[in-house]
């Protein structure tokens, strides 16, 4: 279905508006679907619930501790978990008091030492360079490629990719990979842009080349947020980055599920970018990052107001750590200047300019994701709230006309989505650590050897859970449609056209009437005020142990904990406790659901009515693309064509390798790693620069792609002498594998390279046994 963007007569307007109503019918129906599942599987499990505890209260009439007794194991235990909990309550406000006083430094578990600071680059800000250093017993390789982290700055402070042992940062470390940290501090420097932002990263960057003079350029990986500071980073600078890693990054804002995602309607139901010009300019050009936090709670109450706290007054014996580790990185609330969040809304959350090559970092400085030569890998999951699959992976359709001009570009660019990790599950979990952290290192350590195109990588066979898990990876080639099934149909888009359009006029008009008015009524002074009474600090801070009343209340904890008496998991009393809190959350599950659906009602209607569409047809604009149909007709790829007989074995090599993977869809982990072995470790391909290699992987694919028979056909003349033809054949056969395991297409077109180079079947003796 196709909303149309221009409204000139009845008939386009009834087409529209017919259109619209098919689009709120599929989203009521998938909220009503949605909600209908839940509400019927919750039931079912709550009366199973309840249904034990009855039978077991049943069974303790006729024990010797009697139901009596079970009540008072269970009143004493629940009176001691109260007060404990209470006293947990006391010590995150400590913590987290004690953390801002120092300035909320990053949460990583591992030491560190200071390389850059961005204040005393030419524009100044408040970023700054780690190196992190190993754990005792992890021996690292300088000349190995090095590992820069960037973390979001939405809200939270650094150290998420850290957070753990097992983490991006541990992945790397096992590896033997020296890895960077880029932190930030909690108050940024006044004036501060994204433009200083980037060239602080940028110099770090280049910190970290002249440090490691004898490796690869650096892998940078970018963390929510982060990811898209880290596109931005290597789209403007692009001889500077090694491979970059998306882990759950928004970059196409407008992007969701009808039904799903409500956080990507907030922008226009708020007011576009206004409310945060606002909110900066009264706080002295200070923008609040708890406000920003404050929006993610609100996606989840059930968890954020209520099982996270019932979680820890439940496992009270054991879960304070783990709760007071979380929580001094989610309560340390960080700061933006409003230049920044102004920027960031404009063009990312409202805007959606980046995917289409209309951001600019500042004026005269555009900003094209088309310009990144280095690979790609993103990270999305259908369980992230926060950045749905569509946010993380439609600026590739946005950017790109096909994926054959990926392939003219030379890039790589591969994705993986996960079913069901949660969006802080991507950079917390220790399970997404050990499996798809640890297999997307493996994939940068071979993505050298893979030609360019548009991939995904699949985890398959998994046998076993936790540290006995085991798996096999493999790298799939894809179309722009695979993508679309994952994200679904685009066609709402059109209604955040004219959110984008509003936003503007409302920033417009603010600045050019009132906005000198309110600048001068804010000052810093009255910024911290504000900050101070932040409903989010307040609850945060409201139990320190300075407070009336805290001294007894750590001192009762202190003894009770002494004389702890928990009360047995098969207690019916405890359990009834737990299905009352399951109640609760279900109870605000279901609420929460109900808003999504009215807010996504309310949308719609408003900004999916034919007035709106018409008013924001001007924003709905997407980039200019070459036609895919004219590709081959393009002048690069005429001169690459025009080089095809040109070279010698290593082209000829490479050629017949791009040509063997196309023969079937995916690429298997043992055949990409056998293949980067023959590309280091053979002869001609290992006395290739790292540049050298590159260009010839890129040019043989595109005439692999653009003339494939004539591709085969020259084959001989990159390969004229016999010792070259064996080789050639004898280091594809090794590469490819055992016959038996080919698919057919491969097989043949193996049949079809020994015709071709007049050789018999026994000139393909594999290598391996060289």
């Amino acid at each position: 279905m196709t909303v149309l963007n221009t409204l000139q007569d009845p008939t386009e307007m009834f087409h529209a508006v017919e259109a619209r109503a098919d689009m709120v019918r599929v989203a009521g129906a998938a909220h009503a679907s949605r909600s209908a599942a839940y509400l019927e599987g919750r039931a079912g499990e709550l009366a199973e619930a309840a249904g034990g505890i009855a039978e077991t209260m049943i069974r303790a009439q006729g024990t010797e501790t009697g139901i009596a007794g079970l009540w008072q194991a269970y009143f004493t235990d629940a009176l001691q978990r109260q007060v404990l909990f209470l006293d947990a309550l006391r010590q995150r406000s400590d913590l987290i008091a004690d953390h801002n006083r120092n300035g909320a430094p990053p949460v990583l578990v591992y030491d560190s030492e200071l390389v850059m600071d961005g204040a005393g680059l030419p524009r100044p800000c408040n970023y700054f360079l780690l190196r992190l250093l190993p754990p005792e017993g992890i021996v690292l390789d300088p000349s190995k490629r090095p590992y820069v982290i960037i973390d979001p700055r939405a809200g939270h402070g650094a150290g998420i990719g850290g957070f753990k042992q097992d983490s991006q940062v541990g992945v790397a470390f096992k590896a033997g990979h020296p890895v960077y940290f880029v932190a930030f501090h909690q108050m940024p420097v006044k004036g501060q842009t994204i433009a200083h932002v980037s060239e602080a990263e940028a110099a770090f960057l280049r910190e970290v080349q002249r440090l490691h003079p004898q490796s690869p350029l650096p892998v940078v990986v970018g963390n929510c947020q982060g990811g898209w500071a880290t596109a931005i980073l290597a789209a403007t600078n692009p001889d500077i980055t090694g491979p970059i890693v998306l882990n759950g990054a928004p970059m196409s804002y407008w992007s969701g599920k009808l039904g799903q995602d409500p956080m990507r309607y907030s922008g226009g139901l708020a007011g576009g970018v206004l409310p945060a010009m606002i909110s900066g300019d009264l706080s002295g050009g200070i923008f609040d990052g708890a406000d920003l936090v404050d929006n993610f709670e609100k996606l989840n109450p059930a968890r954020n107001y209520f099982g996270n706290y019932f979680d820890l007054y439940e496992n009270i014996d054991k879960g304070i750590p783990r709760y007071l580790g979380f929580e001094k990185w989610w309560g340390g609330f960080y700061l933006m200047t409003t230049e920044e969040i102004e920027w960031i809304v404009s063009n990312l959350f409202v805007g959606n300019k980046l995917a289409k090559n209309m951001a600019q970092l500042e004026p005269g400085r555009n900003i094209d994701l088309k310009q990144i030569r280095s690979p790609i890998i993103c990270f999305a999951s259908h369980g992230d709230n926060i950045t749905p699959p569509g946010q993380a992976l439609n600026w590739i359709i946005d950017t790109y006309a096909s994926e054959e001009e990926i392939e003219v570009q030379g890039q790589r660019i591969l994705y993986m989505v996960h079913e069901q990790v949660g969006h802080l599950g991507i950079f917390v979990s220790s399970s997404i650590a050990n499996r798809e952290h640890s297999q997307m290192a493996e994939t940068l350590a071979n993505i050298e050897a893979l030609a360019p195109g548009l991939y995904e990588i699949m985890i398959e066979d998994v046998v076993g859970e936790d540290q006995e898990k085991s798996f096999r990876l493999s790298i799939a080639r894809r179309r722009f449609q695979d993508i679309l099934a994952q994200t679904g149909d685009r066609s709402e888009e059109v209604a955040f056209a004219a959110v984008a359009r509003g936003s503007e006029a409302l920033a417009e008009a603010y600045d050019a009437t009132i906005r000198p008015a309110m600048q001068a009524l804010g000052s810093p002074e009255l910024g911290e005020w504000r900050r101070n009474t932040h409903p989010l600090r307040v609850s945060r801070l409201a139990m320190g142990s300075e407070k009336p009343g805290m001294a007894m209340l750590e001192q009762a904890a202190a003894r009770i904990r002494e004389s702890r008496r928990p009360a047995p998991a098969d207690n019916p009393f405890r359990q009834a406790e737990r299905l009352w809190a399951d109640m609760v959350e279900t109870g605000l599950t279901a609420m929460r659901q109900f808003g999504d659906f009215a807010q996504e009602m309310g949308f719609l209607g408003l900004y999916l009515s034919p007035p709106a569409i018409r008013y924001g047809a001007g924003r709905n604009y997407e980039r200019a693309r070459k036609d895919p149909a004219l590709l081959g007709q393009s002048p690069e790829v005429k001169i690459i064509l025009g080089q095809m007989s040109s070279g010698g074995l290593a082209e000829g090599l490479i050629r017949m390798l791009v040509i063997v993977a196309g023969t079937r869809g995916d690429v298997r982990a043992d055949r990409l790693t056998r293949s980067l072995e023959t590309m280091h470790g053979r002869a001609p391909l290992k006395d290739l620069t790292p540049q050298d290699r590159v260009e010839i992987i890129h040019h043989q694919t595109v005439i692999a792609r653009f003339a494939p028979e004539a591709a085969l056909a020259t084959l001989a003349d990159l390969l004229s002498s016999a010792e070259d033809r064996r080789v050639a054949m004898e280091t594809v056969a090794y590469v490819v594998g055992a016959e038996e395991e080919m698919a057919p297409e491969t097989r043949a077109m193996m049949e079809r390279f020994r015709r071709i180079l007049g050789l018999d079947r026994g000139a393909a003796g594999t290598a391996a046994a060289e």
